[in-house]
């Protein structure tokens, strides 16, 4: 199955009053050749052509059991925290709603402080990447601070060199687009998996849980399988290129304010195999399942009152 869709088709009249013929977009150049993604879908510009968006296939399709008892045990955490102050509001009716609607998006909040510690990382990236200083609102910020200083010490200490970082990759045949956190290459991580070490790894940057308990879970490796497997990649410049060939297994850097641990995951054709599963599944709760429960069905009238 693919997921590859054709956008904005339409057929012409075969008769009737003539019409302006629409001005001509011109065709797409430098950076802005790049895909963005928008609304689960990735569209190639200058093209019909939409392709899924890899993390929307995977939060559609694979099961996350996890991430409903992780919810939970955070607005229990949240509310135990501030309970004076919900039994408060609980007793004002302007007030108790307010309190219900912040207990309720603990898990939202919690979402969006680690986005922006991996915007930080990324940042970070970046500036290695391309050789420039470090973002001065990055090393002024007390938070982020452990996170970014365990960072560095990873790249420093297993001698990370980066060779991307945040490039979209795609795969036409498959039907699919997605944004890779960074490519690299480390002498220590290959010599660790017994591999040359000019060896190509894809890696991702994973910030919650606990640090040799929980915070890495098997779909990072079923994200990183697709990724490998694309067809093209673009550049900065806009370029695109076929996919550089990286190993099949990957590493995600759990990353904590209290230090950090490179998790090898596979991310070989058999975990591709299990991707292109979930995408069938997404792609079923996509459309096909809004047309699989029909009407419910009625008796049909005696035979005597249809011969009336």
């Amino acid at each position: 199955m693919t997921n590859t869709a054709t956008a904005g088709a339409t057929t012409a009249p075969a008769s009737g009053p003539r019409r302006r013929t629409k001005k001509q977009t011109p065709a797409p150049t430098g950076a802005d050749r790049i895909p963005r993604p928008s609304q689960g879908w990735y569209r190639v510009p200058g093209t019909d052509t939409k392709l899924r968006r890899v993390t929307t296939i995977l939060s559609q399709g694979f099961p996350k059991p996890q991430l409903v008892f992780w919810a939970a045990n955070l607005t229990a955490a949240d509310a135990f925290a501030t309970l004076p102050t919900l039994v408060a509001a609980s007793l004002r009716p302007a007030e108790k709603e307010a309190a219900y609607d912040w207990l309720r998006k603990g898990h939202i909040r919690k979402k969006d402080e680690r986005g922006e510690i991996g915007g930080a990382v990324h940042d970070v990236i970046e500036a290695h990447v391309l050789g420039t200083p470090l973002p001065e609102a990055l090393l002024n910020d007390r938070e982020l601070a452990p996170f970014l200083d365990n960072f560095l010490r990873f790249v420093a200490e297993w001698e990370i060199e980066f060779e991307a970082s945040e490039m979209t990759v795609g795969n036409f045949t498959d039907g699919w687009a997605g944004k890779l956190d960074y490519l690299f290459r480390s002498r220590r991580i290959a010599e660790c998996l017994r591999v040359p070490a000019n060896t190509l790894f894809i890696g991702d940057t994973k910030t919650g849980g606990e640090l040799d308990e929980k915070g890495v879970y098997p779909e990072a490796g079923a994200q990183m399988s697709a990724y490998r497997r694309a067809e093209v990649a673009w550049l900065r410049d806009g370029t695109q290129i076929p996919m550089p060939a990286v190993h099949d297994v990957g590493i995600v850097l759990h990353l904590r304010p209290e230090g950090y641990r490179p998790m090898p995951l596979k991310c070989g054709d058999d975990v591709y195999a299990v991707f292109r599963h979930v995408q069938a599944v997404a792609e079923f709760q996509r459309s096909l399942s809004k047309s699989v429960v029909g009407e419910a069905l009625t008796l049909p009238a005696p035979a005597e009152e249809v011969a009336a």
